[in-house]
């Protein structure tokens, strides 16, 4: 494999790492955004797999040409410098909290799976996380090279084992929707990851600066995320009553394989991880932009804050702030495809 065709992979899992969070991991956002609408979920799956290759491209794309180093230059061209100072604000304040609410996850996972503490395994992730921030671009790389894959190896294991070799009867979807609500909670779901995403695309395409590599790897990393929704769903829709479940992929994995039960908790934790260190990234570029600080510091202060924020419940807030930045996700999109990509 040559050095670009491995900077191009390199680029396709930290593109997959940093859409792929807790919600992806446990199942819920593919049963909410796609699974609901029966079979109908499948081509709703392949409108969001477009948008995540091609509106993906397009951002790091635009974000070269203007010499973007973070998001916030992103949106001030794409919504112009007034408004795009809110929307940046407002960006900062929903990726401190998606961070502080993965940071919570990653203690969850320490205290209801393993019997840690709650406090030891934020403490955990906030150690590593420091870690994998001090050695930038490469660190982030590493950790994604690492995790992505086993994502798409456990995926193809759980798809086997439930879709392919657990008979046809199993397969009990809900009643396909008639409506056109399966292309808007599709668009929905590519719009607020992609949203979310801007914070590590802008900043890593400034880092690799060419723009065959970054189409190379939009192209594989939205084709992966395509892969790996459409393998989740469909081992999702063998089991009955799949609405039900809070964390319906633990419960496709208790059924078909114990065995792989601490394999498939050491993913969710690695997708909590990737994620975090990817919003820590952009952060560390915006925040940048105002304080002019060792990035050291930065990530401490960064840590520290979400820490405190994870202490007190940051969940009731998320789910207010959530359906706002769905819909500034939605004007984001429109703004993205309007916007021509300037020239070189």
């Amino acid at each position: 494999m040559s050095q670009s065709q491995g900077s191009a992979f390199q680029l396709a899992f930290v593109y997959v790492g940093t859409v792929v969070g807790a919600g992806f991991a446990t199942g819920r956002e593919i049963v909410e955004f796609f699974l609901r609408f029966g079979w109908t979920g499948l081509a709703g799956i392949l409108i969001s797999g477009l948008m995540f290759t091609f509106l993906g491209a397009k951002i790091m794309l635009i974000s070269i040409r203007i010499n973007a180093k973070s998001y916030q230059e992103l949106n001030k061209f794409l919504f112009g410098p007034t408004l795009g100072k809110f929307v940046n604000g407002f960006m900062l304040m929903i990726l401190l909290g998606v961070t502080s609410v993965m940071l919570s996850g990653a203690g969850a996972i320490f205290e209801e799976q393993l019997g840690l503490s709650n406090q030891s395994g934020m403490l955990v992730t906030i150690a590593l996380s420091l870690f994998v921030m001090m050695r930038g671009v490469k660190g982030i790389f590493g950790v994604n090279i690492i995790v992505v894959p086993l994502l798409l190896f456990f995926s193809l294991i759980v798809l086997f084992d439930s879709f392919i070799f657990g008979g046809p009867s199993v397969h009990t979807l809900p009643a396909s929707s008639a409506k056109i609500d399966w292309v808007l909670s599709a668009v929905s779901y590519g719009a607020f990851n992609l949203s979310l995403a801007q914070a590590v695309l802008v900043p890593i395409a400034s880092e690799l600066k060419s723009e065959r590599l970054i189409k190379k790897g939009a192209f594989i990393g939205g084709t992966l995320l395509t892969l790996v929704l459409v393998a989740s769903f469909l081992s999702l829709s063998t089991l009955p009553d799949v609405l039900l479940y809070e964390i319906p992929m633990a419960q496709v994995v208790y059924i078909v394989q114990h065995s792989v039960h601490i394999i498939y908790l050491f993913i969710i934790f690695g997708e909590v991880f990737t994620s975090v260190i990817g919003n820590l990234y952009g952060l560390e570029k915006q925040i940048n932009e105002y304080l002019h600080m060792k990035s050291f510091y930065i990530f401490i202060f960064i840590l520290l804050t979400i820490y405190l924020t994870g202490q007190i419940g940051y969940g009731k807030l998320i789910s207010t702030i959530y359906p706002l930045f769905g819909q500034l996700s939605l004007v984001f999109i429109f703004f993205l495809i309007i916007k021509r990509v300037p020239k070189r």
